[in-house]
């Protein structure tokens, strides 16, 4: 169990927050999506509330140089001034802890708020330089991690500060590691995990630690062809990683050996090209011509699928059904999300295009959680320790 800012005392202190603010912006540098700024919100509130001050930092995007004035954190900061009703404290310094950033947190008083211009402005952030880690920690007494997103990256922000200051985990972090956490080692049963997505190279890890803990795997999208064609199914031009066939089939053994129920599709929505405008059809996995490429799975696996959702208690989601961006080739992933949406199964949306599916139909609001982080939600469900949550501060046994 990792320390909270529930286990600290924050009053008077100086706080300095690892959020993750990396969010779209338009070519007028509007925000077009604010789900990781609110998503902060309560983790921040809190520590005002305590009489704290503030320092906020996060990424922006991948910019190569200072130069690159596309990605300062301006918008973030007078996009949360409106959301706290105070003013944030901003300066243009891409030297991220400049002369007058270490003014600005110096002169900083309880119940205000200075957020740190980008920190990938500097090099040393995803190197993890000590020097950097050392200035970060310069500005606070106390580090707070809120960053699910950027967890598994090892990074000044992330990782390196807290040689320097005690870090403990805000309850972004918090609410994740206690969903994800308790539906991989101790769910409600039935647990399901829905897996879709390009390629079965991205998921091989999260396969093998899924068959060691669930009870129906079901698995959609360009993947499942892989494991169709394992299985002797002709796919015609679907998408396939031949080099992946063995693998495939030793996962399926695996699941058998293991007891885990494998559900694959049972028919396909194909099309002769990958083109929005190309005629859907449906063929049985039996029937596949091998001129055409399934873009989506079928009716019968939907219903298939659907009946699954329906016995679950716990189900996992990670990875679109089908060609989502085409709206002909939605149809499967919309049905998983509405499935989830009616379902009374505690439902985890491991982040990326799940997540995006899921926002897009309106159904977010009926998930009982969002992953905010697609990297960092793949990598814990793979079983791996992640950096940016293993060097917080443990809770002390009794």
């Amino acid at each position: 169990m990792k320390k909270t800012i529930n286990d600290i005392d924050l009053k008077g202190k100086k706080v300095i927050m690892r959020a993750d603010f990396n969010v779209p912006l338009d070519e007028n540098l509007e925000i077009t999506d604010d789900t990781r700024i609110q998503a902060a919100l309560p983790t921040i509130k809190k520590i005002l509330d305590e009489g704290a001050s503030l320092i906020l930092m996060s990424h922006l995007g991948r910019p190569k140089s200072k130069d690159d004035k596309q990605f300062s954190l301006e918008p973030v900061a007078k996009e949360l001034s409106k959301d706290l009703g105070i003013e944030v404290k901003f300066n243009p310094d891409t030297d991220v802890v400049g002369e007058v950033t270490k003014e600005a947190a110096k002169d900083l008083k309880p119940g205000e708020v200075l957020l740190l211009e980008n920190t990938r402005y500097r090099p040393e952030e995803t190197k993890n330089g000590k020097e950097f880690s050392k200035d970060l920690a310069s500005l606070g007494e106390i580090y707070v991690n809120d960053a699910f997103g950027s967890a598994h990256r090892a990074h000044a922000s992330t990782a390196g500060i807290t040689d320097y200051l005690p870090g403990v985990s805000g309850y972004l972090i918090q609410k994740e590691l206690d969903f994800m956490g308790k539906a991989l080692e101790n769910p409600e049963r039935p647990l399901v995990a829905i897996l879709g997505g390009a390629k079965v190279s991205d998921k091989i890890d999260v396969i093998n630690n899924f068959l060691d803990k669930v009870d129906t795997l079901i698995i959609g999208g360009g993947m499942a062809y892989t494991f169709l064609k394992a299985m002797g199914k002709e796919v015609g031009k679907s998408l396939l990683e031949e080099d992946k066939i063995d693998l495939a089939k030793d996962l399926i053994k695996k699941a058998k050996d293991k007891g885990v129920e494998l559900v694959l599709p049972v028919d396909v929505t194909a099309a002769a090209e990958f083109d929005k405008d190309a005629e859907p059809v449906i063929y049985s996995v039996d029937e596949m011509p091998a001129d055409m490429m399934g873009l989506d799975i079928g009716p019968e696996t939907v219903d298939l699928f659907t009946d699954k959702i329906k016995d679950a208690k716990t189900v996992i989601w990670n990875g679109p059904m089908g060609v989502f961006e085409m709206p002909a080739f939605a149809v499967g992933t919309n049905a998983i999300a509405k499935a989830l949406a009616e379902s009374d199964a505690i439902s985890i949306i491991g982040g990326g295009d799940s997540a995006a599916a899921v926002k897009q139909m309106g159904y977010a609001d009926k998930m009982s959680h969002i992953s905010t982080g697609g990297g960092a939600s793949l990598e814990f469900m793979e079983g791996k320790v992640l950096p940016g949550i293993d060097v917080l501060e443990d809770v002390e046994e009794n």
